[in-house]
């Protein structure tokens, strides 16, 4: 079989499968499993494939067919520009998180000083701290999770983007570093698990395939508050402390960082979709 009729074939199953995208997510998952690119892809369209090749294309559409997320099968997302290493160790890097990462980047734009430390919480594949460290060369950062296997991934990440030698790694709860931790942060940020467990609205595949203890919180909101009362000692005098929530999070936990009394401002910030997606809190002496 040659390049084009797996992936005309692909493509016809997709749709067959009522698959949303049918066309693009055949050329990522037939590239990806090829080693190309989707320009690759085409250029190479009469090339015969060999056996192994076509064995190995039709076990990762099978995969993707019962549901597993392209990103796991791939093992790659791209993610504000770059390219991160993602396995099921970690949550899936997700366009609304580009939201913190930009307004985080606006904030940086802001700091005349030579060092700029970052701490970012929960990290997963660190695509939040490495790609600020990957975008501002001042920037040092230390990445925070519970999971081993998630901190491997985050460091293959911080090699790929070569910025590993301003990155530094802690297996550990957020809040017992957070306590722990004798540094005081310029930036402090997080994607933190936010889905409350009885919630209904959570897609099957992410729930089926994406790791749990990245995903869901007691009540929605309880690390999101653990996480921020904790880092507020660890904040300097002129800070940035910013937090992806749910759409529906956004007034309860304005009043939360009203609450505790420590920000000269406090925002919540909306995602391309207009949903609430980051509260923020800013020091200023």
């Amino acid at each position: 079989m040659k390049t084009k009729e797996v992936l005309d074939k692909t493509i016809q199953f997709f749709r067959d499968k009522k698959m949303e995208n049918a066309r693009l997510e055949a050329e990522w998952l037939i590239g990806a499993g090829l080693g190309l690119d989707r320009v690759q892809l085409y250029l190479k369209f009469d090339q015969p494939l060999k056996d192994e090749e076509v064995t190995k294309l039709r076990e990762m559409v099978k995969r993707r067919i019962s549901g597993e997320p392209l990103a796991y099968i791939t093992n790659s997302r791209g993610f504000y520009g770059l390219e991160f290493k993602v396995t099921p160790e970690v949550l899936i890097p997700r366009p609304e998180t580009e939201t913190l990462v930009e307004k985080a980047l606006d904030y940086l734009k802001t700091l005349d000083q030579e060092v700029i430390s970052v701490l970012d919480l929960g990290t997963g594949s660190g695509c939040i701290g490495l790609t600020l460290a990957k975008k501002d060369p001042r920037v040092k950062v230390k990445l925070v999770d519970i999971s081993p296997g998630a901190l491997s991934i985050a460091k293959e990440n911080a090699q790929s983007l070569n910025v590993q030698d301003r990155c530094e790694f802690f297996e550990s709860k957020a809040d017992q570093f957070l306590n722990q931790t004798k540094e005081s942060f310029d930036l402090i940020l997080s994607n933190p698990p936010y889905i409350a467990p009885t919630d209904t609205h959570v897609e099957k595949d992410v729930k089926d395939f994406e790791p749990h203890t990245a995903l869901f919180a007691e009540s929605g909101t309880s690390l999101l508050k653990l996480w921020s009362q904790a880092g507020i000692a660890k904040l300097k005098a002129k800070s940035l402390m910013m937090m992806e929530m749910g759409f529906d999070q956004g007034p309860q936990m304005k009043d939360f960082y009203t609450s505790l009394g420590s920000f000269s401002k406090i925002e919540i910030i909306k995602d391309l979709s207009g949903h609430d997606r980051v509260i923020s809190g800013e020091k200023n002496g």
